[in-house]
């Protein structure tokens, strides 16, 4: 893939130096003269879960921030004059987000994207992120989540955790995400459910399924028509596990 078409109508706006709103299927980007200021997407927790449910500031103050400056679209600039972050702490959390949010908007689709002019969001102006850079650091993203794991069924189905096997470990984080991992939950719940960006979620669990600690969810495969149905064998319990096996060993060479 070029990495200048993962959004032709990204790079035409920022040659542009274009102010508004991007809606893709997937989410929004945000755009002032030409340059990314925020993103989201429903695929990915925004700014206030990760601070908040990440336990770096309590939810009356983030809902005070709101309340006071969203109208005046400098949200992010009052938790810093108000002394609930530090403008470090802001700006690396943002980034964190506006990057885990367009790698989702920037997402494959096939259906139509828009622009609106002049529409901002209430958060407001932390850094602003060139467009190359946003489409750069999307295609990096892919190539890593292919590289770790080449199946991306696992992306949004529920995670399923499987035994360890004998001396098998993980860290932290990983040994965290399985426990909260009920065999419901997709990767996108449990990102919210942590306060996590929702692509580190992606990647903790494509690496767990190539190390065979959830579940692999299979393709459908191709129904036969009903004039073969007699001649198949029945299937074999154990064919499921192989296939995990397989694509485990594949991931590996």
């Amino acid at each position: 893939m070029s990495r200048a078409t993962v959004s032709p109508m990204l790079v035409r706006l920022a040659a542009e130096k274009a102010t508004g709103a991007l809606l893709r299927d997937h989410g929004t980007l945000y755009l002032v003269d030409g340059r990314v200021v925020h993103a989201e997407s429903p695929a990915a927790p925004g700014v206030d879960v990760l601070l908040t449910t990440g336990g770096r500031l309590p939810r009356e103050g983030w809902d005070e921030a709101v309340d006071r400056a969203g109208a005046h679209r400098a949200v992010g600039r009052f938790l810093v004059d108000s002394g609930r972050l530090h403008d470090g702490e802001l700006e690396i959390c943002h980034l964190g987000a506006v990057f885990d949010a367009a790698f989702f908007a920037l997402s494959p689709t096939s259906g139509p994207t828009r622009f609106r002019y002049g529409v901002g969001h209430w958060f407001g102006t932390v850094r602003p992120v060139s467009a190359e850079a946003v489409e750069r650091e999307t295609v990096r993203r892919r190539e890593l989540l292919d590289a770790v794991w080449p199946y991306a069924a696992v992306d949004t189905a529920p995670v399923v955790p499987r035994p360890a096997s004998p001396g098998q470990t993980v860290g932290a984080r990983q040994r965290a995400l399985l426990a909260a991992a009920d065999g419901e939950r997709t990767p996108a719940e449990l990102a919210r459910l942590l306060g996590r960006p929702a692509f580190h979620t992606l990647l903790d669990v494509r690496r767990l399924a190539a190390a065979g600690l959830v579940e692999t969810p299979l393709s459908p495969e191709p129904t036969p028509p009903p004039s073969a149905l007699s001649a198949l064998p029945v299937a074999d319990p154990d064919i499921a596990l192989l296939r995990r096996l397989r694509d485990a060993l594949e991931a590996h060479l």
